[in-house]
């Protein structure tokens, strides 16, 4: 059986993106952080008018613990408000590009209007290719630059 891969011509869909927790810009950070526990995801779109405005991450709530935040603040006073997103219809090589140059682990989908229609993580884009190039995957040493320290044999 041959497996090929369609980076080129697959869309984001096809790599697994899964739903969004959407909040508010004026939804506190508490509400947040209770959602986040209890859907067990890492992050949170927050749209206005069905329009993506900012993105808020397990890191981005590291960040605000170590520095002693309040956690009564809202969104709009914490989230990154300069989202690097992905389009529906873009290929799965581009959000590949996009994640790896900008160091993102997380790409929102928006349809046409900017309305956030899903989340690429890098799980799902791993999952793809597994599907696709599975033996390539499987078949990989845990470190594959290994060296022995001694020589095999007797």
């Amino acid at each position: 059986m041959v497996f090929e891969l369609h980076l080129d011509t697959d869309t984001v869909q096809r790599a697994h993106p899964e739903q969004p927790l959407l909040v508010k810009p004026t939804d506190t950070l508490r509400h947040v952080l209770e959602l986040l526990r209890e859907s067990d995801h890492g992050s949170v779109l927050v749209q206005q008018d069905e329009k993506l405005v900012g993105i808020f991450t397990e890191r981005d709530v590291l960040r605000l613990m170590a520095n002693g935040s309040d956690i009564d603040v809202t969104m709009e006073e914490v989230m990154i408000r300069d989202v690097v997103t992905i389009h529906e219809d873009d290929n799965v090589k581009l959000a590949i590009t996009k994640m790896s140059t900008g160091g993102y682990r997380r790409l929102p989908i928006v349809d046409g209007k900017q309305k956030p229609v899903g989340l690429l993580k890098v799980a799902s884009i791993l999952h793809y290719l597994v599907e696709h190039v599975p033996a390539a995957i499987y078949n990989l040493p845990p470190a594959p630059h290994h060296k022995p320290l001694e020589r095999e044999g007797a």
